[in-house]
């Protein structure tokens, strides 16, 4: 009997993983136990190279803040791992009682390797910051510190002094300004009273004058030039000059281009509104390249810094460790100086500017790049004194320490 049934049971059982087997498609192999696949090690993610922008005004204020802050950008996009941190509205209005150098060290605390202070206003803050971290790469827009022949040099070994010779663009302003004023008079909206901005507005008249004398065929005694300052970079109210009140003066009294050597674009703005309501004017912005859009139905053009090329070759410096202290005066790329990757200084033309002027402004910049120096005598200063004799050409510390206005300017040579 249990013969019997083990037989039944052993035939049930064949048939059984006959069955299974014909389901399965086949035999099954038993499962191999395996190890988890090991994780690959994760590399740290490399640290950002942080450089600290310390900036006058608001970032955002499409003249000389603006153009910084885009050359920041600029930098981020060529320099892998580099990453831009800022502070703006840094002046004494917006953050009283609080100094530059001061808010370089919240930069540094955040990991700036590499400080930028942005105005010629910053001067003796940049100078107490690089004194107090000698070790820390510090740039300082302006100034003459690092000028070995310069007024005021000071040996830092980590300080460098990066400057455009704007003094060409201002000269290519003046020039579009003169070949189109219908009234011969053209005002200059001035910042404050300073080496800086005195040879500026004296480049811009330089300009004109010339354009006016070479191109037109007019008397250059018979040219207006008058500079109104407003006694900082940009309104202050209660503090400066209202721009927007002086802008009206100039276009109110007969001045029918305005230049603008201030950080915004109040004579712009005020110029559009003038041309709205059916007054014949025109302005020139200064700065940021993007000026004009706010009213291109009076814009000449804008001359305008690019700090991005510069500022990429010393953050790249500070990032390799090949960091020297210098001092740089940069001039437009004539091959092109609209080259963003190129030139220190440029002009964009604005639609305003007639297709006359701008054949005969071109001319000008083709001369400027053939060699053409305005800064050559004879010049005399506004009080009548000579200071470039026939024939003369300016050293470079007679252009950037120029002491008074020009004879032909009208308007204050210095501070009251």
């Amino acid at each position: 009997m249990k013969s019997k049934t083990l037989w039944i049971l052993t035939s049930l059982l064949i048939v059984a993983s006959l069955i299974l087997a014909a389901c399965g498609g086949g035999a099954t192999e038993e499962p191999v136990a395996t190890e988890p696949a090991a994780e690959e090690p994760t590399a740290p993610a490399a640290e950002a190279f942080k450089f600290g922008m310390l900036l006058v005004g608001p970032y955002n204020d499409h003249g000389w803040s603006q153009a910084h802050y885009d050359a920041g950008l600029y930098i981020q996009e060529k320099l892998p791992g580099s990453e831009m941190i800022y502070i703006d509205k840094v002046n004494p209005a917006d953050r009283a009682g609080t100094t530059p150098a001061q808010l370089a060290e919240e930069l540094l605390a955040q990991g700036a390797k590499v400080i930028i202070f942005n105005s010629d206003d910053m001067k003796d803050s940049a100078l107490e910051f690089a004194q107090a971290h000698p070790d820390l790469p510090v740039i300082h827009a302006s100034g003459d510190s690092a000028w070995t022949e310069g007024k005021d040099f000071r040996d830092l070994p980590m300080l460098a002094n990066i400057m455009g010779r704007m003094e060409y663009g201002k000269m290519i302003a003046g020039c579009a300004a003169a070949l189109t004023t219908q009234t011969g008079k053209i005002g200059y909206l001035g910042p404050l009273i300073n080496d800086e901005t005195r040879r500026l507005a004296a480049s811009a008249y330089l300009g004109a004058r010339y354009c006016w004398q070479n191109y037109l065929g007019k008397d250059p005694a018979e040219l207006g030039f008058k500079v109104t300052w407003i006694g900082f970079w940009f309104n202050i109210p209660g503090v400066t000059s209202d721009p927007t009140q002086v802008a009206d003066d100039f276009y109110n009294s007969g001045y029918d281009v305005v230049l603008s050597g201030i950080d915004t674009t109040e004579a712009l703005v005020e110029a559009k509104k003038l041309k709205d309501a059916g007054q014949t004017v025109w302005a020139i912005p200064y700065d940021y390249k993007g000026s004009c859009e706010e009213a291109t139905d009076v814009c000449l053009g804008v001359p305008y810094f690019n700090w991005g090329p510069a500022y990429l070759r010393y953050i790249t410096a500070a990032q390799s460790g090949t960091w020297q202290a210098a001092w740089e005066w940069n001039s437009p790329d004539w091959a092109d100086i609209n080259n963003p990757d190129t030139s220190a200084v440029g002009f964009i033309k604005g639609a305003a500017l007639s297709a006359d002027a701008s054949t005969k402004l071109d001319e000008f910049i083709g001369a400027l790049a053939g060699g053409l120096n305005l800064w050559t005598g004879p010049i005399n200063l506004q009080d009548g004194t000579a200071y470039l004799q026939e024939a003369q050409v300016a050293t470079d510390q007679e252009v950037w320490y120029l002491p008074q206005l020009l004879e032909g300017m009208e308007g204050q040579s210095v501070s009251e």
